[in-house]
């Protein structure tokens, strides 16, 4: 891989990772284009994903910094509780548990862990029967169109206040799946879950907040569970400098359409890629017919 195809390519993933319109249709078709080889192409794909979680955590560092904090002190203090449940049980002087979720951090927390759970079910049980959709372009047709009406619609929502503390683990987990039709190729993780946050009644900054930061564990997960389809020879190439530089190149662009879908959809503009997936899908599925 030469150095200009690991920059086109990290270009691709930080913009369709972040802006609504399917990321992993996109990386199909260019990975195509550029002839890159099936192995080479999937630790490619999982560095430029590796990227597109560094500039999640760049734009969100302290929101994150401070789940990981009260993540760890939520399983201290339910350690806590188990070992005062099993003193319980024979002492006679009962000590009482400690309230485990009374921040609003630590509700984040929950919310994330409760979204992840339709995702995760979705990624362990359908994975295998949707991966045959990505080389059915009928199908990717489709699932852009429908991206597109989800867009066209987001900026006719009612706007709602819900930030951490009012949001129910019902609306996470609604937003969960939302984000488990992104595993369909042409359906946009970021597009989805921002539309499911805002018909759940979040507030905008805090449903692409959320929407971003429940993306980490399940594409996390994804990445890792691609690993093991490369071959070991293949792993020498994850330190080369196309593969550095497409990462890096994929952080920088992700940071940027990140901050640039906030200011979207603070100013009700992210209907305008409704039309780019409309036409998208529609020559997809007018190829399909034709090929």
């Amino acid at each position: 891989m030469s150095i200009i195809e690991a920059i086109i390519m990290g270009i691709v993933q930080g913009i369709t990772e972040f802006l609504p319109v399917s990321s992993s249709g996109h990386l199909a078709i260019f990975r195509g284009i550029l002839n890159l080889d099936l192995d080479e192409g999937i630790l490619f794909e999982v560095m430029l994903h590796f990227g597109t979680l560094l500039a999640i955590f760049a734009v969100y560092y302290d929101d994150i910094f401070k789940l990981i904090i009260e993540g760890l002190a939520i399983v201290k203090d339910f350690i806590i509780n188990v070992v005062r449940a099993g003193n319980n049980l024979f002492a006679k002087n009962k000590k009482e548990y400690i309230h485990i979720i009374h921040t609003p951090y630590r509700r984040f927390v929950m919310l994330v862990i409760v979204a992840s759970i339709p995702t995760g079910l979705a990624g362990l049980y359908l994975k295998r029967y949707i991966d045959g959709f990505f080389s059915n372009l009928l199908i990717v047709g489709i699932a852009l169109l429908v991206t597109g009406s989800l867009l066209y619609v987001t900026d006719k929502i009612e706007i709602g206040t819900k930030e951490e503390e009012k949001t129910t683990y019902k609306n996470a987990f609604v937003l969960g799946v939302f984000q488990s039709l992104a595993i369909i190729p042409g359906i946009s993780r970021s597009g989805s879950t921002i539309v499911g946050g805002l018909l759940n009644g979040l507030s905008k900054s805090f449903a692409i907040k959320f929407s971003f930061i429940m993306s980490i564990p399940p594409v996390l997960g994804a990445t890792l569970l691609e690993l093991k389809d490369v071959r070991g020879a293949t792993y020498s190439n994850m330190f080369s400098a196309p593969y550095l530089i497409g990462t890096l190149i994929s952080a920088v662009v992700g940071f940027i359409c990140i901050k640039t879908l906030i200011v979207l959809l603070r100013n009700r503009k992210l209907h305008y890629f409704s039309y780019y997936c409309f036409v998208i899908g529609i020559i997809t599925i007018i190829n399909s017919f034709r090929i």
